[in-house]
This record gives structure tokens, C-alpha cells and sequence, in this order.
């Protein structure tokens, strides 16, 4: 098996792909849907060859030189293929969904275009180790989810893509003043060469700014609910597979993977984190628009993706890695069921809905379902990670932030249930039917995967172990 060859087809195929849907829909727009959609699976399938090379922990180290020192260099270890295996995979079943949900949309050459290099750059970012290509596809995902954020073309959105744009765009400029200071510092960009390179405060606040702003952390946050203006694909894939994702991966790689803290920050950023988790877990809690309900709760869960990276214990570190995996099924089956639910009723407001669990059963199970494990029921998946994470921080001897990680876990089951209730118990406040088949087969899929994740927890258990032993042990 050619690991360099397999690894440049993840990043190019969804990139390249993407330019040739338009030409593809000069011949029909039902095959151009197909066609990005293959293009999605084909994408999903290719890190997923890689994962029996990286459980084992083997990895690759692949270059390209360039021009001075910025060169073209891949690594293929078990965080990057773990991280790309979730992001291309729940890529693949939003663009499933996307048959039924946007077959009534115009603009779908540029749906499906920002979509599919949206992924494409996501593969880019995580299999990177040159600073300056994870800045450049960092960018192009803030290029993209401008332009999707925007999709319907109302002034209104488009003020709040162009909030979100300049939130993500302009926090990462600031990073990458950071990462020439790195430069500065280490006369390369190299990341495989700068493990166990301190930096000073400064660096690291500059690096530290793009990474929580993109993942919506307290207080560069408010851009991420606004974003709810967009089809539910879009936010989807925001809030559950890529966008805010990037934060953490990001972290993981520079901060514990690569580079070294000053003395007692990682306190500091587990307080922030926390702190943010619960601002959002409250705002949510009050919250009536569906689509923003589940964005703070996109918040508030990534607090506990950043917890168990900042606290940096074993069990903690893939207790944070698992959370990527069974936050992106539970949050991507949730927020595309409010798709079905506001593509059938044309309704976002909370008081506005009821009873929908009589006209719309199976979207109802599958919200259920992946509510119960993003809020942490056993035996689905989301029970472990959370676990995990706060079990890592009571280990480390945090039993503060243990004990807030408890109680937003608690407040994640008071919203979510205060959802689901308003939504589909009670009585029916509309005459609505069921999603299309390709809808209901996605958040079914998802509802599924969030169980046999939990049922099976060993397997994905496998690769966070790995990783694990990478980023701690500083491997490769």
C-alpha cells in the first residue's frame, strides 16, 4: 500500500473534485449531485485504508522541497488519520443528506464546490507538518464557510458570514504572526523539527488567539450561533465535522504534540475552557431557536475537547480524541434533524413546535438517540469520552474543573431534553411529514454509529490510544 500516494489522493481528490462538479452539471443536476457525492465517499474511504498503518504506531514523514523552507511536508500518524477519518466520513453523510435537502436550492455549483474543498482543505490542514500549508488551509476553510454561511444570499446572512469570516480570517493572521516569530526562534517551519521547543508567552497567546476564536471558545465565540443562518448542511458540518474541529486538532498538534507551555498555562486554558463551556451550557439553556440551542451546546462540548488536551494526562488526552469522534456523530445527526424539522415546517422557534414525534417518528428516535450520547449516556458512545475527560482532570487533581465538567453535563441534559420535549412531545402545532429518504437514512446512519460507537468501543478506543502515545510520547 502506498501511504504518500493514499494521503496526497485524500487531499487532492475532494479538491480537484470539486472543480469538475460544474462541468459535470452541464450534463444534468441530478448527476452532479451524485457525482460530489461519490467524490465525498471516495474521500471518506481514503483515510480509512490508513488506519491499519497507524494503530500499530508506525507513521510517515513525506516531503516535497519547495523554496526556503517552505516546503510540502505530510505526516501520516495516528492523530492526523483519526482526525481525518471523522471529518471526511461525517463529510460524506451530510453530503448524503444534501441529495434531499438542497434539491430545491439554486446555486448548488457553489454548494457543492465550497463543500467538497472545504473537506479537501480539512485533509490538507491535519495531515500537514509545514506551518505555513496548515495557515494556507486553514484559510481556505474560512473562505469556504464564508461563502456557505452566506448561501442564501439575504442581507442578513450575509452580514453574519462576513462576521464569521472576519472572526476566523482575521484571528488567523494574528496566528500566523505567531508562527514567523516561531521562525524567528527555530529558523524553520518544520513541525517534526520543533518538538520540545519552548515558546514564550507571547507566541503562544498570538497561536492561541486563532485556534479558540476558530473554535468558537469564550470570548471570540458569538460568531458560531450567528452562523445558524445557514442550510443545516452547512452548520453541520461547522459545528460537528470540520470547522471548530480544526481548533482542537490544532492545539493537539502544536501544544501537546509539538511545543511546550509556558509553566501553568495549561491551568489557565482549562479554566478558559470551562468557563466558556458553561457560559454557553447556560445561554443554551434559555435559548428558542433550535439551530442555536445546538450552537452553544457546540460550544459548551468543545470545552470538554479542550479540558482533557489542556490537563494532559493519558487518560484525559484520549478521552479529548474520542470526544472528536462521538461529538461529530452525535451533533451532526442532531443539527441535521432540525434540518428535517425546519425543512418540513419552515419553523425555528421552540414555542412554535410540538408533537412532531406523531407526524415525524423516525426523525424524533434519531434525535433522541443523539441527545443521549452527546449528553453522556452509557453504553452509547459519547458515555466514554466524557468519562474520561473528567476522570483524567479528578487524576491530575482538578477536582474544581471536574466538578464544573459535571455540572454543564448536567445542564447539557436540562437543554437538550428541554429541546426535545418542546420539539416532538405534546401536541402537534403543525401538519408536517417526514424528510426525504436520503435525509432520514443520514440521521438514521448517525443515530446508529452513536450507539455501535459505545458498543464497540474498543476499536476507535484503539486509535486514541495511539495517538495518545504519539502526542505524549512525542512521536514521531
Amino acid at each position: 500500500m502506498n501511504i504518500e500516494l493514499i494521503t496526497l489522493l485524500a487531499i487532492l481528490v475532494p479538491i480537484l473534485g470539486a472543480f469538475t462538479v460544474p462541468l459535470v452539471g452541464l450534463l444534468s443536476a441530478r448527476l452532479r449531485t451524485l457525482w460530489a457525492v461519490l467524490i465525498g465517499l471516495a474521500t471518506a474511504v481514503l483515510p480509512i485504508l490508513l488506519l491499519p498503518f497507524t494503530v500499530g504506531g508506525t507513521y510517515l514523514i513525506a516531503r516535497w522541497d519547495i523554496y526556503m523552507g517552505i516546503d510540502f511536508i505530510l505526516t501520516v500518524d495516528a492523530l492526523s488519520v483519526f482526525m481525518a477519518v471523522v471529518s471526511s466520513s461525517v463529510g460524506a453523510i451530510i453530503l448524503i443528506y444534501s441529495i434531499g435537502y438542497m434539491s430545491h436550492e439554486e446555486h448548488l455549483n457553489e454548494y457543492y464546490v465550497m463543500f467538497l474543498v472545504f473537506i479537501g482543505a480539512m485533509m490538507g490542514l491535519v495531515f500537514s507538518a509545514n506551518l505555513i500549508f496548515l495557515y494556507i488551509f486553514w484559510e481556505i476553510t474560512a473562505i469556504c464557510s464564508w461563502r456557505l454561511i452566506g448561501f442564501y444570499r439575504q442581507k442578513e446572512h450575509v452580514v453574519k458570514a462576513d462576521k464569521a469570516f472576519l472572526f476566523t480570517f482575521g484571528s488567523a493572521v494574528v496566528m500566523l504572526l505567531g508562527f514567523l516569530l516561531v521562525y524567528n526562534q527555530t529558523h524553520t517551519f518544520d513541525l517534526t523539527a520543533m518538538r520540545g521547543v519552548s515558546l514564550s508567552g507571547g507566541i503562544a497567546v498570538l497561536i492561541l488567539i486563532g485556534i479558540i476564536t476558530k473554535s468558537a471558545t469564550l470570548p471570540f465565540h458569538t460568531w458560531l450561533p450567528d452562523a445558524g443562518v445557514a442550510p443545516s448542511t452547512v452548520t453541520s458540518m461547522l459545528h460537528a465535522a470540520v470547522l471548530v474541529k480544526i481548533g482542537v486538532y490544532a492545539y493537539a498538534r502544536l501544544f501537546n504534540a509539538t511545543f511546550v507551555l509556558p509553566a501553568g498555562w495549561e491551568t489557565g486554558i482549562a479554566v478558559l475552557v470551562m468557563a466558556s463551556s458553561l457560559v454557553a451550557a447556560c445561554a443554551a439553556a434559555v435559548e428558542n431557536d433550535i439551530k442555536r440551542i445546538l450552537a452553544y451546546s457546540t460550544i459548551s462540548q468543545i470545552g470538554y475537547i479542550f479540558l482533557g488536551l489542556a490537563i494532559g494526562t493519558p487518560v484525559s488526552v484520549a478521552g479529548a480524541l474520542l470526544y472528536i469522534l462521538m461529538h461529530g456523530l452525535g451533533k451532526a445527526g442532531l443539527f441535521l434533524c432540525a434540518g428535517i424539522v425546519e425543512h418540513s415546517t419552515h419553523r425555528r422557534d421552540i414555542r412554535e413546535l410540538g408533537g412532531l414525534v406523531k407526524t415525524m417518528p423516525l426523525t424524533a428516535v434519531a434525535f433522541f438517540i443523539c441527545a443521549l450520547s452527546v449528553i453522556g449516556i452509557p453504553p452509547l458512545g459519547g458515555f466514554f469520552p466524557k468519562f474520561m475527560v473528567i476522570f483524567g482532570t479528578v487524576e491530575a487533581g482538578q477536582v474544581g474543573l471536574a466538578a464544573a465538567a459535571l455540572f454543564i453535563a448536567v445542564l447539557t441534559a436540562f437543554y437538550l431534553f428541554r429541546l426535545f420535549h418542546a420539539v416532538f412531545l405534546g401536541e402537534p402545532k403543525t401538519d408536517v411529514r417526514e424528510g426525504s429518504p436520503s435525509m432520514l437514512l443520514s440521521v438514521a446512519g448517525l443515530a446508529v454509529f452513536s450507539i455501535a460507537a459505545g458498543l464497540l468501543i474498543f476499536y476507535p478506543m484503539q486509535v486514541a490510544h495511539a495517538a495518545t502515545i504519539q502526542i505524549l510520547g512525542w512521536l514521531p
